[in-house]
């Protein structure tokens, strides 16, 4: 099964931090993410204007009610990111790489919509 066909496994389960050889494995899934400093996943998008933007972080944010694990989110003209990890353990776990997993195909979707319908996304409209 892929890792964005995975569900997120909350840490009331049982969720264990991950070793950096799990790591290294499951960065290599996930094109673009970085590990900072041993604690976090971390990537960063650039969209055409601010709209698009706020279009994928509504996506993303869906995407994280959906699993029940959130995550930290910036937000600017033409640019979002993600910070994800587990606030339990402080610092990675599988169910942040299937999170990451999960951004990187709802973006793929959301490019692939953005371009059949609207030019603003699914969530904003110009006024």
């Amino acid at each position: 099964m892929a890792l964005h066909q995975e569900a997120c496994i909350p840490c009331s389960q049982g969720a264990a931090m991950l070793s950096q050889a799990e790591l290294s494995d499951l960065l290599h899934q996930l094109p673009g993410w970085q590990l900072v400093e041993g604690h976090h996943l971390q990537k960063s998008w650039k969209f055409p204007d601010f709209q698009q933007a706020l279009a994928w972080v509504n996506i993303a944010a869906a995407i994280c009610e959906e699993q029940g694990h959130h995550a930290e989110f910036s937000l600017g003209w033409g640019h979002a990111g993600a910070i994800i990890y587990t606030h339990k353990v402080d610092g990675p776990t599988r169910a942040d790489a299937v999170l990451a997993a999960r951004f990187d195909a709802g973006f793929a979707g959301a490019i692939a919509a953005a371009k059949e319908s609207r030019p603003y996304g699914a969530y904003a409209r110009p006024r």
